[in-house]
């Protein structure tokens, strides 16, 4: 609301200057022409006022980039990697219950294998699994072509791009179940590609990595 205020006083304003110059600069009010070509004054006016508005403009971006830079340490590190078509994660953090990161993949179920109350086309054998109240850093990329990892209910729609690796955070306030599609075309199975994202209290997220990690490196 506050940008459409200044919108709108640059616009009447400019408009204004443009009429007035038509008016002033008739050819019956001035038959003879002016033979001037420059003059300092307005040329100093003319590249002062707008150096200081975009110098206003810039302060208040440079505050924003400096609040959106990561301050805060996450407890969690959570890497996606996304592949034709099914999605990988990665939890770096859990080197108190094994020696190596804890990584898996996550693919559709299909329509015969659902169970009563599960979504079609939505449910995915392994979740993602993160704590509440929690700062938790998501690193996404890919492996062969372009995908996007997106949850909307989170507020997460960010490009997996191959070779490169973007990164966006997460902080969910309540337990719930979240969830997502990709939302880049990537092929024929594109919309197959789904993506669940469970949060849970702390305790629990804690008793489900043990598990998870004890599953996986005994099996």
């Amino acid at each position: 609301m506050i940008l459409m205020f200044f919108l709108i006083i640059v616009t009447v304003f400019v408009c204004w200057m443009l009429f007035r110059v038509v008016t002033l600069f008739d050819e019956k009010k001035n038959p003879i022409p002016a033979t001037f070509v420059h003059g300092a004054t307005i040329e100093i006016i003319w590249t002062t006022i707008p150096a200081l508005i975009l110098l206003t403009v810039a302060v208040p971006s440079f505050a924003l980039l400096y609040s959106m830079d990561e301050i805060i340490d996450p407890i969690i590190t959570l890497k996606v990697i996304g592949s034709q078509w099914y999605w990988s994660y990665e939890y770096s953090d859990n080197l108190e219950f094994a020696d190596e990161p804890l990584i898996f993949d996550s693919y559709m179920v299909q329509e015969n294998d659902l169970e009563i109350g599960q979504f079609r086309l939505l449910e995915v054998d392994n979740r993602v699994v993160v704590p509440t109240n929690s700062h938790i850093r998501v690193l996404i990329t890919a492996s062969d072509v372009l995908h996007s990892w997106a949850v909307p209910s989170l507020g997460i729609k960010l490009d997996a791009c191959p070779g490169r690796l973007n990164q966006t955070s997460m902080y969910i306030k309540r337990e719930g179940v979240f969830y997502g599609q990709c939302s880049e075309i990537c092929g024929i199975n594109h919309g197959f590609m789904p993506i669940v994202v469970e949060a849970v209290s702390l305790e629990d997220y804690l008793v489900w990595l043990k598990n998870k990690v004890n599953f996986d490196f005994n099996a």
